[in-house]
């Protein structure tokens, strides 16, 4: 595949006001991804976005571009990226586009596409979106252009879905902290878990545009882990900015992350015969969770980093649940996308049918310490491919045994390699990953 200007691992994402993050390109946008699902006879794409002040601006942009190509388009406003996906099959429209950049802070944004299935689109599709990109923009004639009209019901549509996904869960009872990251999911979460019984409450659900994962939210628990204490709460739920990732803590204030609860749901589906193979997750995966699966008889396939390989990996092997540390976890029996209310909602229903509170659930598995060290060096490529460098990392992991694990992979935005150790005994992985480190280091600096 030749390499692609504009669309990365996970869409298109950057600094607002910084090319391509522009409404000039969101219009450009808009009207190249209308043409090409127009070539296919198709003519009705769903946009949706999280609540950062800048989706204002990219919403009339693509909508704008989208008509231009002579494309329909359905507007959601704010909602999770979950949402979009599974809006675009319920209203059968062939694309659906989301404006997010999830778990970053306001002065990012991006897009992320959906085809009609509710998956990622493929590269392909990408590509060809790429290719109208290159060519000069034109406007269908006024009998073709496209109309727009907002959805009003949505949010509801959306409740009741999250809702059907845990038919029998009862949370009657049950008094649950939920952080909204300020973001995406701020109105749905509530209505969500309030209507399956629970006493919520709610932080993180006032966004203003500029607050979205702004010191809240699950890349910054603390204020979550406060908030279950003083509460007295049961459990806490924190979402990120658009509602694609989950973490959780127990009633003692401990963070759950996103292996530890695959871990439960992969415990759960199992002890009712409905796991249907393994467990997909990422090479940045704590080996804690390889040897809890593997106790219980339970695969665990290692993907690139990124939620769209470890889907790969789950189509290719008709599995049905993956995910990543960061919390994005895949129940793709529930439904197409990562959804971190629908990820949550398992956790409970699992918590539920085997009488057991989060801590309780989570002893199962021990999490490896871990250490990882940055490498500055000239050429990421070369540095994992000298022979020195492969001597090194080889007997580093005969030190290690069976029991623990060597990573080196290269940053995609910095001139590093990330040097990373996993081990039963904390002080020999801090020893050791630091050795590595500074063997990559002298290696690579040799002529």
């Amino acid at each position: 595949m030749n390499k692609r200007r504009y669309f990365g691992t996970d869409g298109i994402r950057g600094e607002v006001g910084t090319p391509p993050i522009t409404a000039e390109f969101m219009l450009k946008l808009g009207w190249a991804a209308g043409k090409v699902f127009a070539q296919q006879g198709k003519s009705k794409i769903i946009i949706g976005k999280d609540t950062r002040i800048s989706g204002y601006m990219f919403e009339s942009a693509l909508e704008s571009g989208l008509s231009a190509a002579g494309v329909d388009v359905l507007l959601l406003g704010p909602m999770p990226t979950p949402a979009i996906a599974y809006l675009t099959q319920t209203f059968k429209c062939d694309a659906g586009i989301v404006i997010s950049a999830s778990h970053n802070p306001h002065q990012d944004n991006g897009i992320k596409f959906f085809g009609a299935d509710g998956r990622k689109l493929s590269d392909e599709v990408e590509n060809a979106i790429e290719a109208e990109l290159e060519k000069p923009m034109t406007t269908a004639p006024s009998a073709e252009l496209g109309k727009a009209r907002r959805i009003s019901d949505a949010v509801g549509r959306y409740v009741e879905f999250c809702k059907s996904t845990a038919s029998r869960l009862d949370l009657k009872g049950q008094k649950i902290v939920l952080d909204c990251a300020n973001g995406a999911t701020y109105d749905i979460a509530p209505k969500v878990f309030s209507e399956l019984g629970a006493e919520v409450i709610a932080i993180g659900c006032k966004p203003d545009g500029f607050n979205i994962n702004h010191k809240c939210g699950s890349t910054s628990p603390q204020a979550l882990q406060s908030e279950v204490l003083d509460q007295g709460a049961k459990l806490g739920i924190a979402f990120d900015g658009d509602g694609d990732r989950v973490l959780m803590v127990d009633h003692a204030g401990q963070i759950l992350d996103g292996d530890e609860l695959l871990f439960i749901i992969a415990s759960h589906l199992q002890s009712r015969g409905k796991l249907n193979g393994g467990v997909v997750s990422t090479l940045m995966a704590n080996m804690g969770l390889e040897v809890a699966l593997r106790k219980k008889g339970i695969e665990l396939v290692r993907a690139n980093v990124g939620d769209r390989y470890v889907m790969e990996q789950m189509v290719e092997r008709d599995w049905l649940l993956g995910g990543e540390s960061s919390g994005h976890l895949i129940c793709a029996h529930k439904t197409s996308t990562g959804d971190g209310i629908v990820a949550a909602l398992q956790v409970l229903v699992a918590l539920q049918d085997m009488e057991l509170n989060l801590q309780e659930a989570r002893m199962g598995m021990r999490k490896f310490p871990q250490e990882m060290i940055n490498v500055r060096v000239k050429d990421k490529a070369k540095a994992l491919s000298d022979t020195a460098v492969l001597a090194a990392v080889k007997a580093t992991e005969s030190q290690l045994g069976e029991t623990g694990r060597v990573l080196l992979r290269p940053s995609g935005t910095e001139p590093v390699v990330r040097v990373m150790i996993e081990g039963e005994d904390a002080a020999q992985v801090r020893k050791l990953c630091q050795a590595l480190a500074d063997q990559v280091a002298e290696i690579m600096q040799l002529p």
